[in-house]
């Protein structure tokens, strides 16, 4: 007798009510097949979005439905919940005089929230994250901060940037996306954009700031296009990991900073997230 599973599906835009944020927070949700029959828990994928994106992108741009659909069925990845969180264009942290405090948000409510609703597993292992652009960066800085809570990260063409690139960006850009979580920080010249806040944002002082043997236990993977204007800070990063011999895989490939680059990128970095699930 043939059983019939329900099919998977993505139900956009849920809201969740936060209170540290005392507002609405919206996201996504990818569910696999035979989801709402199953009594089994499931590993899960929070993919990020980038800057003036929203909880939509990876669904509607991103072909996510398709992408998981097909691994899935494949046996190149295990069944998993991806949850695809607005990133409101707050860099996933927190806004330095605590008005806002995004990262916390996510950690402390949206992660046990959804957790809870989608049968998730709660081990560090089977719990991976994942985004691209701002939504890269982001990935990367959680799953290192938080290394006891994420097993993977795979991070597409990830906003990272060093202090020089910093302290040297056009002054537009800098106060359009690091006024965001440092309003102190616009307006200001060299180094004195380097708030707390946005040193907090850079990747390479967190890995400073932490033991190598901790960082260790979150696999690591990331890449970049050839011609993406963050190629910079994403070899430095491939370089800084090296240095500090924290393993992780890096790639490079003909391509920019676009949807045609990060669609080709997602199925990749779900194998790799899911491997983790496996092992």
């Amino acid at each position: 007798m043939s059983i019939c599973l329900s099919q998977s599906k993505v139900i956009e835009s849920l809201e969740m009510d936060s209170q540290l944020l005392n507002t609405k927070v919206r996201y996504s949700v990818y569910l696999p097949e035979g989801f709402d029959e199953s009594k089994t828990k499931y590993p899960v994928v929070y993919l990020l979005n980038g800057y003036t994106g929203n909880e939509t992108d990876w669904v509607r741009i991103g072909l996510v439905k398709n992408i998981a659909d097909e691994l899935i069925k494949g046996n190149d990845i295990e069944p998993l919940v991806i949850i695809m969180p607005d990133g409101d264009d707050r860099l996933y942290m927190n806004k330095e005089d605590g008005t806002y405090p995004y990262e916390d948000m996510f950690i402390k409510e949206l992660m046990p929230y959804v957790e809870r609703k989608y049968n998730i597993k709660s081990e560090k292992k089977f719990r991976g994250i994942s985004g691209l652009s701002m939504g890269g960066a982001g990935s990367l800085r959680l799953a290192l901060k938080y290394h006891n809570l994420f097993g993977a990260c795979a991070a597409f063409s990830a906003g990272i940037s060093t202090k020089e690139e910093i302290i040297n960006e056009g002054d537009r850009s800098f106060n359009d996306y690091f006024g965001r979580i440092s309003p102190s920080a616009i307006g200001a010249k060299g180094e004195a954009r380097l708030t707390d806040i946005i040193n907090e944002y850079n990747v390479f002082e967190l890995i400073a700031s932490k033991d190598v043997e901790q960082l260790k236990t979150v696999a690591i993977y990331f890449d970049c296009g050839d011609d993406d204007f963050l190629a910079v800070g994403n070899s430095m990063l491939h370089i800084e990991l090296l240095k500090k011999r924290i393993p992780h895989e890096y790639r490079v490939r003909n391509g920019g900073h676009t949807w045609n680059f990060w669609i080709d990128s997602l199925p990749v970095g779900l194998e790799f997230i899911s491997d983790t699930f496996r092992n």
